[in-house]
């Protein structure tokens, strides 16, 4: 199991975040305790009202919304109520009992996960301390918790990361998604889930789903003030329907923000680059093999190959989206042999020969995205940075025991 503990200053944000999900379908609120009726009979109001009541108890707290995801492998068997005992033993053993708390079962991942919603505001007023709370008492009770329940441990796994995939992704359909939704779920999930060093590199990820990033051209007012949109593609890869601005989309993958995720992704990819050489070796280069032999040699493995030609057929550039490890390379990154002029040499690349033509992903299309839920924008944006961090842990350095980890400044305190 791997538990991540936020905290925010916006109970509102917090739980539009999981509402939202909720009216999407991608969640359900399955328990609330310490509220006048179940959860099934709570509305939105409802719930933040009781949060209120108890933080308005202590002015003095700013920092009084708490925002929890435990995680589990996908191969734990865990039915409804073993997941609210588990909520509810973890928020014991971490100093959170007799405090009002939600639980949300989200369903937009590959693996088993619940978001806990809760103030550490106490009914007389005073505040419970979160000053260490990750090692002093999420990380003893994590551990406890996955003895007791015969949960899969998130240490000392010898593949860590899997315990944390990122749920399969639909490719949007333009005139049948609503645009912004659309992209904004697949730009939120690729960004959290694959690790990419460029623009080029998560474009060569959100064209498999039908979306791109736009930074605009040379000289344009765009690119001069690092501006960033999103558009939507069509079948021929052609930008169609209204751009939408990065940062109206909920998590801000903004310009800024990717710039950010380039550095950390380059130390992330650095174990997968091994697996992506394998395959790419492991392609045999025989007589009567074309070029397009070896780029359905890749797509059969998951790797998903970005072939830049130009007018004269001559092979300029190469990008490989491994989908299995969710990591994107440059073909020189993974070295000399295997940039775009190494890898024409290799396979004799006829320049005269027809383009090859690149297998679309194997991805379900998306027929009718779901309309956006809770329509409260300010809490939305209020939450943004809150979630964007709860969220991580979708990346592989949450399994990462804790004492390992390296603390990092943030908005609100992060465990």
């Amino acid at each position: 199991m791997v538990a991540k503990v936020i905290s925010g200053k916006t109970i509102r944000g917090v739980l539009s975040y999981n509402e939202n999900k909720v009216k999407e379908g991608t969640a359900a609120c399955i328990r609330a305790e310490g509220f006048p009726v179940m959860a099934d009979g709570l509305s939105f109001n409802d719930k933040l009202q009781t949060f209120l009541d108890y933080q308005l108890r202590n002015w003095n707290v700013k920092t009084n919304a708490i925002h929890i995801s435990l995680n589990f492998d996908k191969s734990d068997r865990l039915d409804q109520s073993k997941l609210e005992t588990i909520a509810d033993t973890y928020l014991n053993r971490i100093g959170f009992d007799n405090q009002p708390y939600i639980v949300y079962q989200h369903f937009d991942a590959a693996h088993p996960h619940i978001h806990l919603v809760t103030t550490n505001v106490k009914v007389d007023g005073s505040r419970i301390d979160l000053h260490n709370i990750g090692k002093d008492r999420s990380e003893i009770a994590r551990r406890e918790i996955e003895i007791e329940f015969g949960l899969v441990k998130a240490q000392g796994r010898k593949h860590p990361n899997e315990i944390l995939k990122a749920a399969d992704l639909t490719r949007a359909v333009y005139g049948k998604s609503e645009t912004k939704r659309a992209i904004s779920n697949i730009v939120n999930s690729v960004v959290r889930s694959y690790k990419f060093a460029s623009i080029h590199e998560l474009n060569a990820v959100l064209k498999q789903f039908n979306v791109i990033a736009d930074q605009g051209k040379e000289g344009t007012l765009k690119r001069e003030k690092n501006g960033l949109t999103y558009s939507l593609l069509d079948k021929n890869g052609k930008q169609v329907g209204v751009p939408i601005k990065s940062s109206s989309i909920y998590g801000k993958p903004t310009l800024q923000f990717l710039t950010g995720q380039f550095e950390l992704n380059e130390i992330r990819r650095e174990p997968h680059m091994e697996r992506l050489r394998s395959i790419i070796d492991s392609f045999e280069a025989k007589p009567g093999k074309q070029f397009q032999d070896f780029i359905n040699h890749l797509v059969n493995k998951e790797v998903y190959p970005v072939v830049r030609q130009n007018k004269d057929g001559l092979i300029y550039g190469l990008t490989f989206v491994d989908n299995t490890t969710k990591c994107v390379f440059n073909g020189s990154t993974l070295g000399k042999q295997y940039s775009a002029q190494s890898i024409q040499n290799r396979f004799k690349v006829d320049a005269n020969a027809k383009a090859a033509t690149i297998p679309r992903f194997s991805v379900k299309e998306d027929s009718e995205f779901a309309t956006a839920g809770q329509n409260d924008a300010s809490a939305r944006i209020e939450g943004a940075e809150m979630i964007r961090q709860l969220t991580e842990v979708n990346v592989d350095h949450s399994n990462t025991p804790y004492e390992l980890k390296k603390k990092k400044k943030r908005r609100g305190r992060s465990i």
